[in-house]
């Protein structure tokens, strides 16, 4: 029967009671009318709106422009100019002698250049160019990373504070219905004064702590709203999981998951890409060492006018002054002053430093994914434990409650064992809640998505 009673009484309490103490709470309510978003939405839309994320494709973009640049290299380059000149006063004549006389040259020419072997740098130049893009690739794919987990511990937040408000109101139903049967007991001889106000200061303690934990959910809610980079969290709200899809086995260990882990997550294999790039771009340096050829070939022409002097017509003159070069050019280097050995001492220590670099990567990544799968075995020790608490508290309060109502116990005693089944609840939320991010967490370790 009483449990009958519970939900209408907290019914009326949350339109009566709820709506004095917290004027905010129904307005909120009402503005969530909106569709809840599940995890799988939620980590879709911050993809596709995380100024981090899109930072990270225009650095894609540019390793792109980079690659093709260096690639460009390799054609030839060629270049065409004009020259028109004018000349007033002394000057030399078409029979090499000098006159005061005005002067005209116009002067074409297209040429071209090509280098045919450079120390196979720009072939090192293609090769690194292409792994900085690989290693722009896989630094897209950790911001990514990055975003599908702090949105999903931001979503497990939301649930867990949601449980704790839930939790709340309980403790508000218990001591609503308290208050009410303590001056019904009043009116009728049968409760003191005392007693009554000791109760309504209980309600009040419990209407102050469930302001808190909306409050707590509404950061919740805007901490993850601010991750998806929407105008305002009002109106959101998030889709709460059935518990059957909240059981998830442990995996056999942290040495597993990190053998799973290690090939494929974007924090090691950026390490490796750029321990790659190290590694060609001490070849880069060697090719200093060699020598460098280049061909190199144009046409050209020009018309020349002296005042004073006959001249051949401006076609005519361009068909005679028509020349070709071609030609090659041999660049051997004898001594650069130890720079170029520098360079390459240079490039060795640098590719030392990437290899500590990378052993650094995988220690953080197995240190992280150890932490996660103690902190898994933790919660579900927790877990497990809290389920137990809860079910005895729970009957233990049951207990108490029947024999308070009966005159047996005082409200001090009363007090205690609603808060003691009021905190198993809440260790019981915390607990669950924990232990699904951490599987969760170890999954997406193990390259899956994170779902709920």
């Amino acid at each position: 029967m009483k449990q009958k009673i519970y939900p209408l009484l907290l019914t009326a309490f949350v339109l009566y009671g709820l709506t004095s103490v917290m004027p905010g709470l129904t307005g909120h309510l009402a503005g969530a009318q909106e569709k809840p978003w599940t995890l799988r939405d939620c980590i879709g839309y911050a993809l596709e709106h995380s100024l981090n994320v899109q930072r990270s494709a225009l650095q894609v973009m540019q390793r792109e422009i980079d690659v093709n640049t260096a690639e460009n290299d390799r054609l030839p380059g060629v270049r065409g100019s004009a020259s028109q000149n004018f000349s007033f006063g002394r000057g030399l004549t078409a029979d090499n002698t000098y006159a005061n006389t005005n002067t005209t040259n116009t002067s074409l020419s297209l040429g071209a250049d090509m280098t045919l072997f450079n120390g196979f740098r720009m072939r090192n130049n293609i090769l690194l160019s292409k792994l900085n893009l690989e290693a722009a690739t896989v630094d897209l794919e950790k911001a990514k990373d990055d975003i599908r987990v702090a949105v999903a511990k931001a979503y497990v937040q939301i649930l867990y504070n949601r449980e704790i408000l839930a939790v709340a109101q309980r403790q508000i139903e218990i001591d609503s219905m308290q208050v009410v049967r303590l001056e019904t007991l009043k009116e009728n001889g049968k409760s003191t004064a005392a007693e009554v106000a000791a109760q309504q200061a209980s309600l009040a303690q419990s209407r102050l702590t469930c302001v808190q934990a909306d409050n707590n959910l509404r950061l919740a809610r805007l901490d993850l709203a601010q991750l998806l980079e929407l105008p305002s969290p009002e109106g959101f709200d998030v889709v709460v999981p059935d518990e059957d899809a909240l059981a998830i086995p442990l995996p056999a260990g942290p040495e597993a998951v990190y053998e799973e882990a290690v090939g494929i997550k974007p924090a090691v294999r950026a390490e490796e890409t750029r321990l790659a790039y190290a590694e060609r771009n001490i070849e880069l340096a060697k090719g200093g060492y060699l020598p460098s050829l280049s061909l190199n070939g144009g046409i050209g022409t020009n018309y020349y006018t002296s005042s004073g002097y006959p001249s051949k017509t401006f076609i005519e003159q361009l068909g005679n002054n028509f020349s070709q070069y071609v030609g090659l050019s041999l660049n051997v280097p004898i001594f650069s002053r130890l720079s170029t050995r520098n360079q390459v001492r240079s490039a060795r220590v640098s590719y030392n430093v990437q290899q500590l670099q990378l052993e650094t990567a995988k220690k953080q990544l197995f240190k992280e994914i150890q932490q996660a799968w103690y902190n898994a075995v933790s919660a579900r020790s927790k877990f497990e434990s809290s389920t137990e608490a809860a079910s005895a508290a729970s009957e233990s309060f049951a207990l108490a409650q029947a024999k308070y109502e009966n005159g047996k116990s005082s409200i001090t005693e009363f007090n205690e064992s609603k808060n003691q089944y009021l905190k198993a609840r809440s260790d019981l939320a915390q607990a669950r809640y924990e232990y699904i991010y951490q599987t969760r967490l170890l999954d997406f370790y193990r390259g899956r998505e994170i779902e709920l």
